[in-house]
């Protein structure tokens, strides 16, 4: 049996006492079985459920000797989902058909009476196949979006407007090389996506993009996260553990808030960056890495390096290529496609029919300054889907003017302590334009402590 999820095995047998005896026998290794007594049910069974593997009898109604209604079945089978593993079985075997059935597509064949042990071994080397199969399917259907039908550009980063033209060619050009990137933008603009869109169109793809908040990381904390540590290295250390560094071997490290790290971290990324090698905490053997390092920001590094608070050396290693994403507010062509995308979203995970914006929920969306850029405009998307009461967005349904929020916002004696907590952390992110440290001053919290809270409170700065 492999690992992962039980995996859904269809049986096709004209004899119930073949298809009890295989029942019993796969429910026994963990399988979930399903049963069918014709072609027909095959079909349908194999069209209305996710299947991992079938078996299937060769013989059937017509004859009991040639195969030929099974070797149809299996054509058909083939044609209707060619990722589907087909195991075929039958009590007249012969080289002739096991032959043919290969011929025209089967994965392996079983003769009757089948031997149980090896029965069990054909089905989960061919579910663990199939499997890997349909991954490396999906796999080729993503990169395929993402290099996208239209110009290349990914269907996942939303761009048409003139504003993001010239970034995605820029992401098109630099994506497949191994230079560091620095994506800067304001709180919002969606610089982890378009890490996620580098990495998905760099020749590293296939192995991991490893994503780490360097600005919630103090101390210890950060060397562990980021280089590992050895078991005893400090009181917590129980175990030996893998640093995000280690984990993006030969893949892609996305470091998001770089602005928000310590001198003294600075220091110790600035070293592993040059060298790419690095010790665990607690341990003096020395670990190779190759990673390629996207990083993100919505401050000014330059003004970081002049007023001493950022390496200017590091700078230089992070920001080979530097990539600036627009506010919303300057690529306003691309807020009706955002809006429809996060209405279907929303719609799906609420379940709710919706089939648009009203005339005046467009132009409100048009006409807003979005100061929270995408995350402000997927949140009141997300708010009006479960607002509306209709069969589209109303203006109404989006609550941006001064007037509608006044009348849902509750008042402050009115809230718990940590529902005031939040709307005071979220209010201090929108003053501060994002930014944890300058909030957190006023908020008369360390950035560690802030960034806790907004883990609790599920906020994004």
């Amino acid at each position: 049996m492999t690992s992962g999820p039980p995996a859904r095995v269809l049986i096709a047998d004209d004899q119930q006492d073949v298809l009890d005896a295989l029942r019993l026998l796969l429910k026994g290794e963990g399988y979930d079985v399903l049963t069918a007594t014709s072609p027909a049910l095959v079909l349908e069974a194999v069209g209305s459920n996710e299947l991992d593997a079938v078996l299937i009898d060769l013989n059937y109604a017509r004859d009991t000797t040639s195969g030929r209604e099974g070797l149809e079945l299996l054509e058909k089978l083939r044609a209707l989902d060619p990722y589907l593993p087909v195991v075929v079985m039958t009590a007249w075997a012969s080289v002739d058909v096991a032959v043919e059935s290969m011929r025209r597509g089967a994965r392996d064949f079983v003769e009757k009476p089948w031997d149980n042990a090896r029965l069990q071994s054909i089905l989960a080397t061919q579910v663990e196949l199939g499997r890997a199969l349909r991954r490396g399917q999906r796999l080729e259907a993503e990169n395929r979006i993402l290099r996208g039908a239209e110009g290349g550009r990914s269907s996942r980063m939303i761009a048409a407007s003139t504003a993001m033209r010239p970034v995605m060619e820029l992401v098109e050009r630099i994506a497949p090389s191994e230079a560091n990137v620095l994506i800067t933008g304001e709180h919002g603009t969606g610089k982890s996506l378009m890490a996620e869109v580098i990495h998905e169109l760099s020749s590293r793809s296939g192995e991991a993009l490893v994503t780490v908040n360097t600005g919630a990381l103090s101390g210890t904390v950060f060397e562990s996260e980021l280089f590992g540590h050895v078991r005893g290295a400090f009181t917590d250390a129980k175990e030996d553990r893998v640093g995000r560094f280690e984990l993006a071997h030969r893949g892609t490290l996305f470091l998001d808030e770089i602005a928000n790290i310590t001198p003294a971290q600075q220091a110790k990324l600035l070293r592993v960056v040059e060298t790419g090698e690095l010790e665990r905490v607690g341990s003096s053997r020395t670990r190779r890495i190759e990673v390629r390092i996207l990083s993100a920001t919505n401050a000014d590094l330059q003004d970081e390096v002049e007023s001493g608070r950022f390496r200017q050396d590091l700078l230089f290693r992070l920001n080979t290529v530097t990539i600036h994403l627009p506010p919303l507010r300057g690529r306003r062509e691309d807020v009706p496609l955002l809006a429809a995308r996060f209405l279907t979203r929303h719609a799906g995970r609420y379940r709710k029919t919706l089939s648009g914006f009203d005339a005046g929920a467009m132009k409100a969306l048009l006409a807003y300054p979005w100061p929270g850029n995408v995350r402000e405009l997927d949140h009141v998307i997300e708010r009006a889907v479960l607002m509306a009461r209709g069969e589209e967005i109303a203006e109404e349904d989006l609550g941006l003017s001064e007037a509608a929020a006044a009348s849902v916002a509750p008042r402050l004696e009115e809230m718990t302590l940590e529902e005031a907590e939040r709307v005071m952390i979220q209010k201090a992110l929108e003053r501060h334009e994002g930014n944890v440290t300058e909030a957190a001053k006023a908020l008369g919290l360390s950035r560690s402590a802030l960034y806790r809270r907004l883990e609790k409170y599920d906020l994004e700065a």
